[in-house]
């Protein structure tokens, strides 16, 4: 062997094993997804170069809205297929660009960033480089219209999608790591996504992406179905790097700024603003718990519901009445509630609701998620797969469920009890006349004491109200309370649960 040739072999080698070897036709598929993530885990994590341009890093939200994808340009528009792709340029805090390929059958080609996909407005945004890639994409099939958008994926591990007669609302995350805990949240990417071409008669879309982050690499495939409820099929697989105290699953992000039980409006006119009213949990034990959120007035709330190979999960967002939002443009009241199916058991664990305060609607302060009582070894295999689902008709129990919370005191007497009303709702309820043997089931916790409660079914809505009353101690702290609608020996609701700080 020549001198020459040995250099060449070297410099392949060296190609290679950093990743940028890769032919444009490579064969593609889940496994080999699945251990590309795990040689990734297996090496130091490296952060990738940022390709874009300082200009454009700089740019505000309103240039930055400007650059519009053309539509005409649409991926496999001209193709007639029935999904289609637009993909988002950089820009303002969007400054992390990422590799988006098509896979045919099984080959992986990857898609090259154009400015010819962009129309620029009148702006300067100086010179742009041609191989400077997406910072995620958006999908585009036939929903409400012919050619609807069904969600995006842009920004660290965050997609969202939408299902018939919905607008953007809550997002979901491929993976959250040591969210709520202190010393801070890291945050893991998609570096690279993989989308299946679609046969002309699909009626889902695949899409596999590549995860990074300093503890954890991975391994994901979506399999995507629109409808009046959207089901995204999610399995993946992961190898951390590092031992991670709280490894968040299947994790969903919302905004919650303030509602019917949040005891003022913050002076905004509207009467409630939240992307999610609550986080529903159906138990592995078969019990279903609602829990109503809140904009915690200081610092962050964690709590967790323990479980054993849980039946599902999600923030919902309940009220459907536009009367109680009153906002004709951000149509709160036409948000997806999004529910988790898990696949399989996923064992001993928690349903983990974290709650940030926050002084607006702009920025999403819940976040809930799944985590595991015990992770495998660092370096094995961590697997799992779930059912999310975007939908408007409510996921509800077979028995009664919470529609209302509110709380409050009087001015007049007894000022320093503080009440509380929950309303229920279902069919049975709704059939049953006033009943006395219809009883409230209230439970409170350390910190405070029952002073009185009582069920009455409402005459005006069919549903039934509990109103119950306590007195907090001088301790302040933060009081658990639970309560359920029974009629001995059943159980006619979910059992509603909310933690309240003195």
């Amino acid at each position: 062997m020549t001198p020459t040739s040995a250099r060449f072999l070297l410099c392949l080698g060296l190609l290679a094993a950093s990743g940028w070897a890769r032919a444009a036709d490579d064969m593609f598929d889940f496994e080999v997804l699945r251990f590309r993530a795990k040689m990734l885990a297996a090496k130091p994590y490296e952060p990738r170069p940022n390709t874009v341009p300082e200009k454009l890093r700089k740019l505000t939200y309103e240039q930055h809205r400007f650059i519009a994808f053309n539509p005409t340009q649409s991926w496999w528009k001209r193709d007639g297929l029935p999904f289609q792709l637009q993909f988002f340029h950089p820009g303002f805090i969007f400054n992390k660009t990422v590799q988006i390929s098509e896979v045919r059958e099984r080959a992986a080609v990857p898609i090259l960033f154009s400015t010819k996909l962009f129309n620029y407005g009148i702006d300067d945004y100086g010179e742009i480089p041609e191989r400077m890639g997406f910072t995620g994409f958006r999908i585009i099939c036939r929903l409400n219209l012919p050619e609807d958008e069904l969600g995006a994926f842009q920004g660290a591990s965050y997609f969202r999608l939408l299902c018939l007669k919905a607008v953007y609302g809550l997002s979901a995350r491929g993976l959250a790591i040591n969210t709520g805990e202190p010393g801070g949240e890291e945050f893991p990417v998609f570096e690279e996504f993989w989308v299946q071409r679609p046969a002309r008669d699909a009626k889902e879309l695949v899409v596999y992406a590549l995860l990074d982050s300093p503890s954890i690499a991975g391994a994901y495939r979506f399999t995507i179905r629109p409808g009046a409820v959207t089901v995204a099929q999610i399995k993946a697989v992961l190898y951390a790097r590092t031992a991670i105290k709280t490894l968040g699953i299947a994790p969903l992000t919302s905004m919650f700024w303030h509602g019917e039980n949040s005891g003022s409006t913050e002076g905004d006119f509207r009467p409630e603003v939240h992307d999610s009213d609550g986080l529903l949990v159906n138990h592995g034990s078969g019990e279903w718990l609602w829990r109503p959120l809140t904009n915690p007035s200081s610092g962050i709330r964690t709590v967790a519901f323990g479980d054993q190979n849980p039946r599902g999960f999600g923030l919902l967002q309940r009220d459907r009445n536009f009367e109680n939002y009153q906002d004709l443009e951000a149509n709160y009241q036409a948000r997806p509630s999004a529910w988790v199916e898990p696949v399989g058991a996923w064992g001993r664990g928690s349903v983990r609701l974290v709650e940030l305060p926050t002084p607006n609607e702009t920025n999403d302060n819940i976040v809930a998620f799944w985590t595991p009582d015990a992770l495998p070894p660092v370096g094995e295999p961590i697997e799992f797969e779930y059912k999310l689902s975007w939908a408007m008709d409510q996921i509800r129990p077979p028995a009664g469920y919470a529609i209302a919370t509110r709380r409050g005191t009087t001015k007049t007497h007894d000022t320093d009890l503080q009440h509380f009303w929950v309303d229920f709702a279902g069919s049975y309820l709704g059939n049953q006349a006033a009943d006395p043997s219809i009883e409230a089931v209230v439970d409170v916790g350390p910190g405070a004491k029952l002073v009185y409660s009582t069920a009455q079914k409402n005459p005006y809505n069919g549903t039934w109200r509990v109103a119950f009353a306590v007195r907090p101690d001088n301790s302040r702290k933060p009081v658990e309370l639970r309560c359920f609608l029974r009629k001995p020996q059943h159980v006619l609701t979910e059992t509603w649960s909310y933690l309240w700080q003195p």
